[in-house]
């Protein structure tokens, strides 16, 4: 696929390469090779779907005007939209020209590169080549949001680089009119606890909504789990293993396990709700949240949310694999210390960094997984990993350095981590992408 051409702004032909224009030239090669690394690799793992969806900027919304209602419609939801609501309601008409300014929250009134492709949507009907544009975006530049970490199409953003079409909100409502679900119970002892530290989560999101989006989300798992088929009582079953004089089908054995396996721990587990919370923060609506989350733990992390995990353990083995190829000498001293990911980095790996604050850093962090693959939260893991490297090689004790790691450095993690995919073999990157499947 031809990469869109850009003007670097260069004095001439014959002129030095300046160091801004090296840098740009360096965002360029790292979005060329996680593209590249993301096509050879998911092509093994994963479907891609036959026909990308157009740009659509509200998903609660079924009808054709979605672009046209998102634009005039804003819901506030919280204090902490406030000034973003107070920059459109005085942002000029779109026929007026004005200079540029910045508000007090650092979100300025004039379009981003960004906002502006999200907006208008793909040129000429150019829908991949588009996309390609957003993913390089999102590399070179930070999405814009004030200092809570709220941006007015962050949101539609996630839909986009996730291709998740438009949901009814009568659909998500009626999920809710079924009352408790299953794992109702389950549901209520965690949300009380997720990011109960955290006073901009807390501002924003209530745990009712919290609630109601982790119940919908288990009803609509436990609806697609196959139903057991019913098996004869026991007399009617020794008359007819007498009738046929053979002894009891090995076949029938694997029935008792389907019937385990319909339970609330198959459609509800520890550590769902702190994945769930980035969702609904950003989101500007419910249903919005609930149909990036729905997707996200169905289509692209199941295996996180099964009853045993087998997804999150198999991303702790990569994360010490990774480790040993491209930092040797601290992963050969932590593993000397008995210190393998399975004891430090499970909430990382299942929640994809949201479990370690900030929250706004989070986004930022989760903006670059959706552009280029969640997979890549495995390299972002072992990229924290490095930036402590000075301290967890100095300290006896590493394990109490891990028990919490530090505050996230979105910037910092995500140049970093496009370093790291470029060491990583192809076997290994073929891994992370369907480990979670």
């Amino acid at each position: 696929m031809a990469k869109p051409q850009h003007s670097w702004g260069l004095a001439g032909p014959d002129a030095p390469p300046s160091p801004r224009t090296m840098r740009t030239l360096r965002k360029i090669q790292s979005h060329q090779v996680l593209s590249s690394s993301g096509a050879v690799n998911t092509s093994t793992a994963t479907t891609q779907p036959s026909q990308p969806p157009t740009f659509t900027l509200n998903p609660g919304d079924s009808s054709g005007n979605a672009a046209t209602r998102a634009r005039a419609h804003r819901r506030p939801r919280s204090n902490s939209d406030a000034v973003a609501r107070e920059t459109v309601a005085t942002s000029p008409a779109p026929t007026q020209r004005r200079p540029a300014r910045k508000t007090g929250s650092g979100v300025g009134l004039k379009r981003s590169m960004l906002e502006s492709l999200l907006r208008d949507g793909p040129q000429n009907g150019k829908t991949a080549e588009s996309l390609q544009e957003l993913k390089y975006l999102v590399l070179s530049s930070r999405v814009d949001a004030d200092g809570d970490g709220m941006s007015p199409y962050r949101i539609y953003l996630w839909l986009v680089l996730l291709e998740i079409p438009p949901l009814s909100t009568d659909d998500y409502l009626a999920l809710i009119h079924r009352g408790g679900s299953p794992a109702y119970t389950k549901i209520r002892n965690d949300t009380f606890r997720t990011l109960a530290t955290d006073p901009l989560f807390k501002r924003r999101v209530t745990e009712a909504s919290l609630i109601r989006l982790l119940n919908a989300v288990a009803w609509k798992l436990h609806d697609s789990k196959p139903k057991p088929r019913s098996r004869p009582s026991s007399s009617r079953r020794r008359e007819m293993e007498m009738l046929v004089n053979t002894p009891p089908s090995i076949a029938e054995e694997p029935e008792i396990g389907e019937q385990s396996s319909v339970s609330d721990s198959a459609i509800y587990v520890q550590g769902m709700n702190v994945l769930c919370a980035p969702f609904l923060y950003a989101a500007r609506s419910e249903v919005e949240a609930f149909a990036l989350f729905h997707y996200f733990v169905t289509r692209e992390c199941p295996g996180y949310i099964r009853g045993a995990m087998d997804g999150v353990h198999k991303g702790l083995r990569l994360v010490d694999q990774c480790l040993e190829i491209v930092e040797p000498k601290l992963a050969a001293y932590l593993f000397s210390k008995g210190m393998h990911a399975e004891l430090y980095a499970f909430p990382s790996v299942l929640t994809l960094c949201a479990c370690t604050p900030p929250l706004p850093e989070v986004l930022h962090l989760w903006d670059f997984l959706f552009a280029y693959g969640p997979h890549l939260n495995i390299l972002c893991i072992v990229a924290q990993l490095i930036r402590m490297r000075d301290t967890l090689l100095e300290s006896p004790s590493p394990n109490k350095i891990l028990r919490s790691f530090p505050p996230l450095d979105a910037k910092e993690i995500i140049a970093l981590t496009v370093l790291l995919a470029q060491k990583v073999p192809d076997d290994l990157y073929a891994e992370m992408v369907s480990h979670a499947k």
